[in-house]
C-alpha cells in the first residue's frame, strides 16, 4: 500500500501521519460489507437509526477539539469557521434524525380496494419511499466537515437507510479519519450492521471511479468542480446498470441590483456584497461571482465603493495548491475573455514557488492569474479582484460568465429592465438568483422573478447568497449544470428524497405489508 501526506495550505508543508492509500481488495471488502448490511439497515425502524445519527452528533461534539485543529490545519480555514462547521454537521444529523422518527417522511399513500366497483374491481394498491442501497460519498474541499464524511449526503443517506461509503477529499485525510472513527464508533454503540459505513482514502481519483464502478453502489453524492461532476455522471452513465449521481457542481450566483435598491442604500449594499464575494475567501459554491448594476452615477458611485473595499482587503488562505491555481487560471480566462479589472486587493507577502506539474499552457494562465490575484505563494494565498464589463459582452462571451472560485466578483452594467431580462432569460442554470430592491418596484419584477425561478434553486430577496441555513425548506440546488439533477437539494431534509425510490404494493394482505402502509 502507498502513504500519503495532508500539505497545509498556508505553508504547503506536509503535517504529520502518514495515510494508506485504500487497496481494491479493501474497496471490495466495504463494498460487499455495505451490501450486506443494506437489508437489515433499511429494515430498521426510523427511531432506531435516529439514535444511530444522533449518536454521530454527539461524538463530534465530543470530539470537536481533536477534530477541530486537524480541520484548520489541512484546510487553512479559521478556527471560528471550523467551530461552526461542527455544530452544522452535528445540526444537521440531529434534524434527519427528527424526521425519520416518523413514517411522514416516507409520503406513505394508501388507496383503498372497493371489490364492488363497476364495472372493474377497483385494486387496493399502497406506496410509499424505499432506500435505493449503499451510497457513495465524495468529501468536498469547501467544507471538510459539513459536505465530507459525516456531512448532509452521508447523513441524509444513513437516515434514508442507505449504508454510506465516504471517498474522502484528499486535502484532508486527517480530519477524514478522526470523523469516520466517530461514526464508526456510534455504529457500534447503537448496534448497527456491520458495513453501514466505510471510508476510503487516495490522493488522487483512481479509487473514487472505481467505488462508483462498483456493483453494489446504488448512488453518488458529490460536492465539487463541474468538471469532477461530470466525469462522475459519466461513469455512472456508463455502467451496466446506471445509477444517478447527486452532483452540486457550482454557479455564479448572479445578483441584480435594482435602481431603487443603489439611491436608497447603495453603501449599505456595497458592503454587503462584498462581504459575501470575499467571504471565506471566495470559496463557496453560492459566492456572488456576477453582479448587475445599472449604469449612471448611482452604479458609478457604487463600482468605487465596491473598488475601495476590495483595494483595502488583504490577500487570504485559499483551501489547498489546486484550488489557488485554478483561481489564478480562473482570473486569466476571465480577462482574455474580455473582463476589465478595477481593484485588487493587496498580495501575501510570500515568495511564489514553481507551479505544480502541469502543461506549459496551464503553467502560464496560472502565472497571469497571480498577476491578476491568485497569488501561488509559499501557501495557498487568494487575492480580491473586482471585475467590470458590459452586460451585452457577457451575452456574446460565455467566458465571462464562468464559475471563477475565490474571492471575485464581475459587475455587468445594464441600461434598462429589458436588457436586465433578456440577460436572465440567458443563464444556465444556477444554485442562487439574488435581486436587490425597494418595496415600490417589487410589482414590476414579476417577470424578472418569474425567469430567474426556472433557473435557480434558491431565490433571494434583499440578502446575499453565500450562508446556506440548515433547515426543512432549504433547497440547495439548482436546473443543470448548478447540479446534475434539478429536481433534488443537497441541504434540507428534502435531501433524503435522493436515496430513496418508489414502490407500490398492490392487492397485499396487511401481514405481509410494511409497517407506514398498514
Amino acid at each position: 500500500m502507498s502513504a500519503f501526506v495532508a500539505l497545509d495550505p498556508r505553508t504547503y508543508q506536509a503535517l504529520p501521519g502518514e495515510f494508506e492509500t485504500t487497496t481494491a481488495a479493501e474497496l471490495e471488502r466495504l463494498a460487499t460489507a455495505a451490501r450486506a448490511a443494506f437489508g437489515p439497515y433499511s429494515r430498521l425502524p426510523g427511531a432506531e437509526r435516529a439514535r444511530f445519527l444522533r449518536a454521530v452528533a454527539d461524538g463530534l461534539e465530543a470530539a470537536a477539539a481533536p477534530i477541530a485543529a486537524r480541520a484548520v490545519a489541512e484546510s487553512g480555514l479559521p478556527e471560528g469557521r471550523i467551530g461552526g462547521e461542527v455544530a452544522r454537521t452535528s445540526n444537521q444529523l440531529r434534524m434527519f434524525a427528527r424526521l425519520i422518527e416518523t413514517d411522514d417522511w416516507l409520503d406513505p399513500r394508501i388507496d383503498a380496494g372497493d371489490p364492488e366497483r363497476a364495472p372493474a374491481p377497483k385494486p387496493d394498491v399502497r406506496s410509499f419511499k424505499r432506500p435505493l442501497g449503499p451510497v457513495a460519498v465524495f468529501g468536498a474541499s469547501n467544507f471538510p466537515l459539513a459536505f465530507s464524511v459525516a456531512g448532509g449526503d452521508t447523513a441524509s443517506a444513513l437516515a434514508a437507510g442507505c449504508p454510506v461509503i465516504a471517498k474522502a477529499h484528499p486535502s484532508h485525510p486527517g480530519t477524514s479519519r478522526l470523523v469516520a472513527d466517530v461514526v464508526l464508533a456510534a455504529a457500534r454503540a447503537t448496534g448497527m450492521p456491520a458495513g453501514v459505513f466505510g471510508l476510503v482514502q487516495e490522493p488522487g481519483h483512481e479509487l473514487g471511479q472505481a467505488l462508483v464502478l462498483r456493483p453494489e453502489i446504488k448512488a453518488v453524492g458529490f460536492t465539487g468542480s463541474r468538471a469532477g461532476g461530470e466525469a462522475l455522471m459519466r461513469l455512472a452513465a456508463a455502467r451496466p446498470t446506471p445509477i444517478p449521481v447527486y452532483a452540486e457542481m457550482g454557479s455564479v450566483n448572479p445578483v441584480f441590483v435594482m435602481p431603487g435598491a443603489l439611491a436608497a442604500r447603495s453603501e449599505a449594499v456595497a458592503q454587503g456584497l462584498f462581504a459575501s464575494f470575499t467571504l471565506g475567501v471566495g470559496q463557496f459554491c453560492t459566492n456572488p461571482g456576477v453582479t448587475l448594476v445599472p449604469v449612471g452615477q448611482d452604479g458609478d458611485r457604487f463600482v468605487a465603493r465596491l473598488a475601495e473595499a476590495t483595494n483595502a482587503a488583504g490577500a487570504g488562505v485559499m483551501l489547498n495548491r489546486t484550488v489557488c491555481e485554478r483561481y489564478g487560471q480562473g482570473l486569466a480566462e476571465l480577462a482574455a475573455a474580455g473582463g476589465r479589472p478595477v481593484a485588487r486587493g493587496a498580495e501575501a507577502q510570500t515568495t511564489a514557488p514553481e507551479v505544480g506539474a502541469q502543461g506549459a499552457e496551464a503553467q502560464a494562465a496560472a502565472a497571469r492569474g497571480s498577476d491578476l490575484g491568485g497569488a501561488d505563494a509559499q501557501g495557498a494565498y487568494g487575492t480580491p479582484t473586482l471585475w467590470e464589463a458590459d452586460i451585452r459582452a457577457a451575452t456574446a462571451e460565455p467566458g465571462l460568465l464562468a464559475e471563477v472560485f475565490g474571492p471575485s466578483t464581475l459587475v455587468l452594467r445594464y441600461r434598462d429592465f429589458g436588457e436586465l431580462l433578456a440577460f436572465a432569460e440567458g443563464l444556465e442554470g444556477q444554485l442562487t438568483a439574488t435581486v436587490q430592491a425597494e418595496a415600490d418596484e417589487l410589482e414590476g419584477l414579476a417577470p424578472l422573478i418569474d425567469v430567474l425561478a426556472e433557473r435557480a434553486g434558491r431565490l433571494i430577496l434583499n440578502q446575499y447568497p453565500t450562508g446556506v441555513e440548515v433547515g426543512p425548506a432549504m433547497v440547495h440546488g439548482g436546473p443543470y449544470p448548478a447540479t446534475s439533477d434539478g429536481r433534488s437539494t443537497s441541504v434540507g431534509t428534502h435531501a433524503i428524497d435522493r436515496f430513496t425510490r418508489l414502490v407500490a404494493y398492490q392487492n397485499f394482505p396487511p401481514e405481509l405489508l410494511p409497517a407506514a402502509l398498514r
